[in-house]
């Protein structure tokens, strides 16, 4: 999967110095997901010639459903993704608040079409796979774009002409200098273990599982074309349609101590539904955990706030700098965002030396940090709200009630509303 490269060197003539001096143009980026393919798009369209360094031999399906707001799609939509993403994604109608106190719903969110026109953007959810092979398709319809799959990073050294990185592809070693590094390798990332080792993600103490279950073959109170967001005693289950609204994705979180690296690894089914007792979750719940036949479980890892985000030439994007509890549903649309300020920070300047390089990056980290841990806070803080218990959540359901879906929704205005 690769496609056509072209040169990228451009030569400039610095001021006060008579000697003409080439700069490259050119930028590699570990991690092909939403992050990086992103990324790749975005410097692409500012006329870097990038490269994507992925370790998978292909890329395939990982995780399960995801939600991106205005705030991300708006970013999409400009790279030229729409259509793409259009056959594949769901636009619901509304974001259901559900109590497993109540048994039934508090608040119904309305976030369909009308909303998506007022907010310029669209409201979609979609499997993180479809998303992916949405980027992955339009980057390799981009001649100033290499995707190169199976290739593991092993060595990264900052110089004064730029980057130097070693990689391997199976027996297979190679090196080249690059003008800057972007890791957009996730919560594990190889590029920022390199440049702060002393930084390790943190288990949070909970575990989401994670699967669907296909709606032609269940009955007609498990389709629907709305987010709904269950909140419960120590718990919490999240439930919208994807795949064009063919499937729907389940996403329960609850404490645990299992904590092993990955993404996807099986789940006993019993285990889950346990977490959820009939004592304390009503039917209509247990009935979706219990529609899913394969569960696969993440423990969720963060990393800790004040994570620099860059060093010279090098820098780091998404979870590799600040992966979050999912409670805002904001994990991708932030590596969005960063995608979107990187390639402006590094596009709209004159970059005539590898100081001007990370001078750029340095900006980049600073135009991104507040926001970022804006939304971090805002993610552990809704968690702490959804698992409430006893008189608390009482109280919680009464205040959601008491606001109104306008008054909800104006809460999220400062998330949605983000543009460059």
């Amino acid at each position: 999967m690769q496609a056509q490269s072209v040169c990228a060197e451009i030569e400039l003539l610095p001021r006060g110095n008579p000697r003409r001096v080439a700069v490259s143009r050119t930028i590699f980026i570990v991690g092909a997901g939403i992050g990086g393919l992103t990324a790749a798009l975005a410097m692409a369209a500012k006329r870097f010639r990038v490269v994507v360094l992925e370790k998978a031999e292909r890329l395939e399906e990982v995780g399960a459903g995801l939600q991106l707001s205005p705030n991300a799609s708006r970013v999409l939509v400009g790279l030229g993704v729409r259509n793409r993403l259009e056959q594949r994604a769901v636009t619901p109608e509304a974001i259901s608040i559900m109590s497993a106190r109540a048994g039934g719903e508090l608040l119904r969110l309305p976030i369909g079409e009308a909303a998506s026109a007022r907010s310029g953007a669209p409201y979609w959810v979609v499997h993180r796979a479809d998303l992916q092979m949405a980027l992955a398709e339009q980057v390799q319809g981009h001649p100033n774009i290499e995707l190169r799959l199976g290739m593991t990073l092993e060595n990264v050294a900052a110089n004064p002409k730029g980057v130097t990185i070693v990689h391997r592809s199976g027996n297979s070693q190679q090196q080249e200098l690059v003008s800057a590094l972007i890791g957009a390798d996730g919560v594990w990332s190889a590029v920022r273990r390199n440049l702060f080792p002393e930084i390790q993600p943190r288990f949070s103490g909970l575990i989401a599982w994670r699967g669907t279950f296909d709606v032609s073959q269940r009955p007609e109170e498990f389709v629907s074309r709305c987010v709904q967001l269950w909140m419960g005693p120590d718990a919490h289950l999240v439930v919208y349609p994807i795949a064009d609204g063919r499937q729907i994705n389940v996403v329960a979180v609850v404490p645990g101590p299992w904590n092993q690296p990955g993404w996807s690894t099986p789940g006993d089914p019993a285990e889950v539904i346990n977490a959820f007792p009939a004592s304390r979750w009503p039917s209509r719940a247990r009935m979706m955990l219990g529609a899913v036949d394969d569960w696969r479980k993440w423990a969720l890892f963060g990393v800790p706030e004040g994570c620099a985000w860059s060093k010279g030439p090098i820098a780091l994007l998404g979870d590799a700098v600040h992966a979050m509890l999912p409670f805002a549903a904001q994990g991708a649309g932030m590596a969005i965002e960063d995608a979107a300020v990187l390639a402006q920070h590094l596009g709209d300047g004159a970059i005539e030396s590898a100081a001007d390089i990370a001078t750029a990056l340095e900006r980049y980290g600073r135009a991104r940090e507040a926001r970022v841990k804006q939304v971090q806070r805002a993610a552990r803080q809704q968690g702490r709200i959804y698992h409430l218990t006893g008189p608390a959540a009482l109280a919680r359901d009464l205040i959601i009630r008491a606001l109104g879906p306008q008054r909800m929704l104006a809460r999220q205005e400062w998330i949605y509303d983000w543009r460059q």
